[in-house]
């Protein structure tokens, strides 16, 4: 296959990646289970808060998922190695599915409705918490498969193009999936939304079985079957673009995270009806979308390190105003611009790893991507639960906010590297200063 449509009359074609089959059919599968993973987060929050009246019980709901993934993230990037991702991903979607019929069991029958004064279906919380607990070691498994595998459908030189749309879809379905999950709750019951979730996750197995790669990165020899667990460690902690770029990210999401607080929010600070709570889940996804889509059809990035630092910086300041907010529409929009600059976060630091990361390593790497990204969301729902029962729901958001930008500050003044970088499809040669322009590929496809 050619690069055709990667060019168009000496301008950037922003719909490449959407011309190789294999990517469509990941985007789709990307899209139903985002959809379906944000209904299940909107419909679980809310009935685990009406259970137990507790915030920290939210935090535990991210604990759930975060420990059982942290667990086995590592040798689930090894596995992802030596094995087919496309399969391993096949499988760690369908024990989602799995859970979301375990949820549905568990609310058509009623045993998670509240009733005053009844112990029970408090009790039967630690339920959900371990489906939860299952779903996060489908996350482990399917994280770092499907991010190497994305980097297997596209030429090196649209992995921008590539990551960006990821990165819109994957928005587009966190600004429809809380909505439609707040929708569903409201008008037509938690039993519905489940049985929509676990729909949703069954297309996106149909899907995922359809990617086929066919630009795949060439491995040296067997070395991913011969490499060590913790190689993906070793290589991020070499790098210290990489390095720097996952941190931020790490501590950006893990201080500056106040969608667990959201049910506590939307019923004791704005004081506003339920269906709320699935439009402000939505909110950051809303101005991620436009972000995303504006990326696709720009020129590349001239100072990604410096861009890197100052939408972290922003996402902070976005999180303190949140905070101190009491208007509805204000909230909205204040968590809309977060997500914002956060697209631009996720698109710079995604293309970072694909074009750094040597092919033999993608799957362990992405394991380390996981534990840094993927278990930050839970994480930081637990210390957003924790800090918020200490200190009250809104002193807790600010004081994260703020510390995100100290995170922003130090990060800044101990990588110069970041700072300096200039292009995002340069790859670093072997002494480590960025080396031929991914480009190129391009040129030869």
């Amino acid at each position: 296959m050619t690069g055709a449509g990667a060019v168009t009359s000496g301008r950037p074609d922003a719909y490449a990646s959407f011309r190789i089959p294999a990517f469509r059919a990941f985007i789709a599968s990307l899209l139903a289970m985002t959809l379906a993973v944000q209904i299940q987060g909107v419909v679980v929050a809310w009935q685990v808060y009406a259970l137990t009246r507790d915030p920290l019980s939210l935090g535990l709901v991210g604990l759930a998922e975060a420990l059982p993934f942290l667990a086995i993230a590592l040798p689930a990037g090894q596995w992802a190695d030596r094995y087919d991702r496309r399969r391993i991903a096949v499988g760690a979607i369908a024990v989602l599915v799995a859970c979301a019929v375990a949820l549905f069991a568990l609310t058509a029958t009623g045993a998670l409705t509240p009733r005053p004064g009844g112990a029970a279906p408090r009790a039967l919380v630690w339920l959900v918490y371990a489906v939860l607990g299952t779903s996060g070691i489908a996350r482990a498994l399917l994280q770092p498969a499907r991010q190497a595998l994305a980097a297997d459908l596209v030429p090196i030189a649209l992995y921008p193009n590539a990551v960006t749309w990821r990165s819109t879809v994957w928005q587009g379905g966190s600004v429809a999936g809380p909505a439609l999950g707040g929708l569903l709750f409201a008008f037509a019951g938690a039993s519905w939304a489940y049985a929509v979730d676990a729909a949703l996750l069954m297309v996106a197995v149909a899907c995922m079985a359809r990617v086929v790669p066919a630009h795949a990165r060439p491995r040296t020899g067997d070395a991913a079957a011969r490499g060590g667990i913790l190689d993906g460690v070793r290589f991020v902690l070499r790098e210290p673009v990489v390095l720097a770029a996952l941190s931020l990210d790490l501590f950006g999401v893990l201080f500056g995270g106040a969608t667990a607080l959201l049910p506590v929010f939307t019923a004791e600070v704005l004081r506003v009806e339920p269906v709320w709570l699935g439009w402000l889940r939505a909110a950051p996804a809303c101005g991620a979308v436009l972000m995303a889509f504006a990326l696709a059809h720009s020129p590349p990035m001239r100072r990604p390190g410096v861009t890197l630092l100052g939408v972290v910086a922003l996402f902070g300041l976005s999180v303190i105003g949140f905070a101190l907010s009491r208007d509805p529409w204000l909230s909205f929009a204040l968590l809309a611009f977060g997500g914002c600059v956060d697209a631009v976060s996720v698109v710079i630091r995604s293309t970072l790893l694909q074009v750094r990361t040597p092919p033999a390593l993608m799957g362990r790497v992405m394991a380390v991507n996981s534990i840094f990204i993927g278990s930050a969301n839970e994480i930081g729902a637990f210390e957003s639960g924790v800090a918020a029962s200490w200190f009250g729901t809104v002193p807790s958001v600010v004081l994260g906010g703020v510390a995100t930008l100290v995170v922003v500050v130090v990060i800044a003044l101990l990588s110069p590297q970041l700072r300096a970088l200039r292009s995002l499809h340069s790859m670093p040669s072997r002494d480590g200063r960025d080396g031929r322009d991914g480009r190129d590929e391009l040129r030869k496809t």
